[in-house]
């Protein structure tokens, strides 16, 4: 079974997309699931988990109005600086048993340090007693670092960093040394998503090194993608860097890994 735990939809009269706009013509523009449905196929996915695109409540509705069966999961978002919201918003979103996790939007935030913020620390524990994951976009040193922080102060929250916290490809500092601190804590996981250009296999087996195969997760990060060579592109490049791998160590990364940690049922 081939789960894809990292995918979009979004449609520009639903929700305000703050940033999407003239400066991002390759995505500014509707993007459903039917476009997507016929690339999953091709590539034999089975099944992807949904992700928010908007710290807006408008995005996560048409999420949960996605009704194709391949929707086997979704990451909501609630806002983690209101706790208080948070908490209420994710059990009227519970009801829905596909949403298992929560995003904000944290890398498009001008404070690097937001997620240390008190309230945000107390929205985060909203996540951690309620038992749903939480997705951590990390594309700043500064917010990887912050990953054994968090893991300290909420030892039972599901971690998943979004993109393998956007490598800086052509050099290794801080990157090596932090994601290597980061995955110290067994309940951090991360995504093999969002990763363009040259030279991807350096970092691969880096993350799988600290890692290991059962805690990362294949993710096609679609319509980012679109970007980047498409869907095809994106599949065939990871498949690359993983050739090397045993059918066993493949099949947690294709599927296996994003089962367990977003609690999908086997179909």
């Amino acid at each position: 079974m081939i789960i894809d735990a990292h995918q979009h939809v979004w449609d520009l009269e639903r929700s305000p997309y703050r940033w999407l706009g003239p400066q991002t013509p390759e995505w500014n523009r509707t993007f459903t699931f039917d476009e997507l449905r016929p690339q999953l196929v091709r590539n034999g996915v089975d099944a992807t988990v949904l992700v928010q695109s908007d710290d807006d409540d408008r995005d996560t509705d048409l999420m949960l109005e996605q009704t194709a069966p391949e929707v086997a999961a979704i990451v909501a978002y609630v806002p983690l600086d209101k706790p208080e919201r948070a908490a209420e918003r994710l059990a009227e979103l519970r009801k829905d048993p596909r949403v298992v996790g929560i995003r904000n939007l944290i890398h498009d935030l001008p404070d690097p340090d937001w997620i240390l913020r008190p309230e945000v620390d107390e929205g985060l524990s909203v996540l951690e007693q309620a038992d749903v994951t939480f997705d951590y976009v990390a594309v700043l040193p500064r917010h990887l670092e912050h990953v054994p922080t968090l893991s300290e102060r909420h030892p039972d929250l599901r971690i998943v960093i979004d993109h393998l916290a956007k490598p800086p490809l052509g050099e290794r500092e801080p990157w090596w040394t932090q994601i290597e601190t980061a995955a110290q804590n067994p309940l951090v996981h991360a995504k093999l998503s969002g990763l363009y250009g040259e030279p991807l296999q350096a970092y691969v087996d880096r993350a799988l090194e600290v890692f290991g195969p059962t805690r990362l997760m294949y993710g096609g990060d679609w319509p980012i993608s679109t970007a980047f060579g498409g869907y095809d592109q994106t599949f065939q490049t990871l498949a690359a860097t993983l050739e090397a791998l045993s059918p066993a160590d493949r099949n947690e990364i294709y599927g296996g890994t994003a089962q367990r940690f977003y609690r999908i049922p086997r179909s």
